[in-house]
């Protein structure tokens, strides 16, 4: 995604609807070249074209989350990705931050993500570079991701160094917490099975209580995250040795 679709994404986030001839003119380019840019996000999910534009995808889905706070997580996903070298097999969990750290994923050689997320395995299938391994499960149809006892049977013989995921809250008292119930008992089957848990989030997670509890704040080794988390919440993390990696 260039700079201008990224501003383009900005500006759908805020006015929910945008129309090719103001963004020819806003970026002193031509309406072909719009219509390109939109045709594009269309097809990552991230937009729905219309007539003469497009609006904003409004429902819960990955693809509408991701265009909130759109440039905040895709520097946490641009900095979560460093940690990942060519050929590393990595896990992946759903969720929208984790989502756009897929895409990321395609500058490096020869990845393989371990998800269960349907979403993020159709965002990256076009890419050479990047392998997929969805894991089994009951399928979570407005979420596109795969739940239930399942998973821990297809987790079976697989091992990675890094496991990245999403959260939907954190308190000192709760540490870090889901919305949905047997997601988060995915999450801490998968968790086993590496060696390094990485949460990668936006600061506006951190003071939330979510409904579920997902994972002790010890069970994680890094948060990467924006510089918008309170002081107690980053003294905190550090005090648990937590590493904290603000972008």
């Amino acid at each position: 995604m260039n700079n201008r679709q990224m501003e383009i994404m900005n500006i759908i986030s805020k006015e929910s609807k945008i129309n090719v001839n103001e963004l020819a003119r806003k970026f002193n380019v031509s309406q072909v070249t719009i219509r390109q840019d939109l045709r594009a996000l269309d097809k990552q999910g991230m937009l729905k074209r219309v007539h003469g534009g497009a609006v904003a995808i409004t429902d819960d889905r990955i693809s509408n989350r991701m265009c909130l706070n759109y440039r905040v997580k895709k520097r946490i996903a641009r900095e979560a990705s460093k940690m990942v070298q060519d050929g590393e097999t990595v896990m992946i969990e759903s969720g929208s931050t984790a989502a756009i750290l897929a895409r990321e994923l395609a500058n490096k050689k020869e990845v393989t993500i371990v998800t269960n997320s349907l979403f993020i395995a159709n965002h990256v299938k076009e890419l050479n570079n990047i392998n997929v391994i969805l894991l089994g499960g009951i399928l979570q149809k407005a979420a596109e991701v795969t739940v239930g006892p399942l998973i821990r049977s297809s987790l079976d013989n697989i091992y990675v160094d890094k496991f990245f995921i999403g959260v939907d809250g954190f308190t000192e008292e709760t540490g870090f917490t889901s919305i949905d119930m047997m997601r988060a008992e995915t999450v801490r089957c998968m968790a086993k099975r590496a060696k390094n848990v990485v949460v990668i989030t936006d600061s506006t997670k951190f003071g939330v209580r979510g409904v579920t509890h997902l994972l002790d704040t010890e069970a994680v080794s890094t948060v990467i995250t924006d510089s918008g988390i309170g002081k107690d919440y980053e003294e905190f993390l550090i005090e648990k040795n937590v590493k904290l990696i603000k972008v």
